[in-house]
Order: structure tokens, then C-alpha cells, then sequence
């Protein structure tokens, strides 16, 4: 869900605003929540103590509370979102947390990540991907706020079943895995492993920085 409120092409950033309050809501909610779920424990399972986390396009902010309550031990678990909507109604979630004040929320874009190099051990982005506008750009970006050696977990829709929508709707995204590991590998990450999410089309990327 990551970009500017902007004109440009992908970023859909009204309707995501347009859904924030009842995003965790109903059958699509809870689908968003297993597939977070599932996120959570890909990127414990490469990094069980990560100290600070970031979450680019965190929407809702589901995943970042949930790995607070699953990460005792980090310092800082900060969470950027293009909707201010989202923003929003995470902000005002992470408040009914008692004591807990490492989670932060802030508008921002994949592209132009608010934050010094080496900021986070770990970085986490659940289906926002393909709406980053400059997608190159936005890897680039999540290489340079990593610690050499820090993780990438990329969950997005990546299958060969969505070639289709490369020639129409989604031109120019990378929406196969074969796509994903160029753009991944030119923004400097190593080698990528691989990790089905749901069913055939929601897959997650492990890179490490």
C-alpha cells in the first residue's frame, strides 16, 4: 500500500484510504491477517530477535503489533504507509497496546524511506509491492536502511498464473518470481529464498542484505 498520494500510475492511495476503517474487517480482513500471520513466521524463523523492524506499506498496522507481542526484545518496530487513513486507524490501534511505545507510524513511500542507512535488522512488506510505483527503487531503498547481513521478507502476489496481467493491467510490475530475483539482485540483496504463502499466487521473498 506504499506510495505517494500522488497521480501516479499503481499507487491507489484514496481507496486504500477509502477502506482503512473496516480493513481488518470481514472475510478479506481475516484473509489479510493469515497471510500476516504467515509473514510473521517466515521472518522469526530467519531472524527470531530482530531489534528494529520496519514495515514498509503497513497498512492497518496488523503485523507490526504482532510482532511486537511475538519480539519482546526489540527496541523499535516503525511502520510507513502512503494512505494517511491507514496511518490512521493504526496509530489509534497501537494506542490500546499498554506500555508499549516502539511502535511508531508515519506516512511515507517505499521509494524515499525517512530513515539513515542501516537503520533495521529487519524489514517486512505484505502485498504493498505491487503497488510501489517505482518498485527498483523502493529495493534500493529497503538495501540501504538494512544492516549488512539484515533481512528483506517480501510477500506479494509472484506467480507464473499472473503473466497475463503483465501484458494489460499491471504492465511493467513484477509479478513473477523470475522478475522479482532481477530486481532484487540489482538492488544489491543476495540470493533469494523462496516461500509459499497462500495458495499458489501469494508467495514470500527472503533476501538478505
Amino acid at each position: 500500500m506504499t506510495g505517494k498520494a500522488s497521480s501516479s500510475r499503481y499507487r491507489d492511495v484514496a481507496a486504500f484510504d477509502e477502506r482503512a476503517a473496516g480493513y481488518d474487517q470481514g472475510w478479506l480482513g481475516r484473509l489479510h491477517h493469515d497471510i500476516a500471520d504467515q509473514t510473521a513466521d517466515i521472518a522469526l524463523t530467519v531472524d527470531a530477535a530482530p531489534e528494529r523492524v520496519l514495515d514498509v506499506g503497513c497498512g492497518s498496522g496488523y503485523l507490526l503489533r504482532l510482532l511486537a507481542s511475538r519480539c519482546p526484545g526489540a527496541a523499535e518496530l516503525a511502520g510507513i504507509d502512503a494512505a494517511p487513513g491507514m496511518i490512521k486507524v493504526a496509530a489509534a490501534s497501537a494506542r490500546f497496546i499498554p506500555g508499549d511505545e516502539r511502535l511508531r507510524f508515519s506516512v511515507g513511500v517505499a521509494e524515499h524511506l525517512p530513515f539513515r542507512d542501516g537503520s533495521f535488522d529487519l524489514v517486512v512488506s505484505v502485498t504493498s509491492f505491487d503497488h510501489w510505483s517505482d518498485q527498483q527503487a523502493g529495493l534500493a531503498e529497503c538495501h540501504r536502511v538494512l544492516v549488512p547481513g539484515g533481512h528483506l521478507v517480501l510477500v506479494d502476489q509472484f506467480s507464473g498464473w499472473l503473466v497475463p496481467t503483465l501484458v494489460f493491467s499491471r504492465s511493467g510490475k513484477a509479478r513473477t518470481k523470475r522478475r522479482v530475483n532481477t530486481l532484487l539482485d540489482a538492488a544489491g540483496f543476495g540470493p533469494v529464498a523462496w516461500h509459499r504463502v497462500y495458495a499458489v499466487i501469494i508467495n514470500a521473498a527472503v533476501a538478505t542484505a
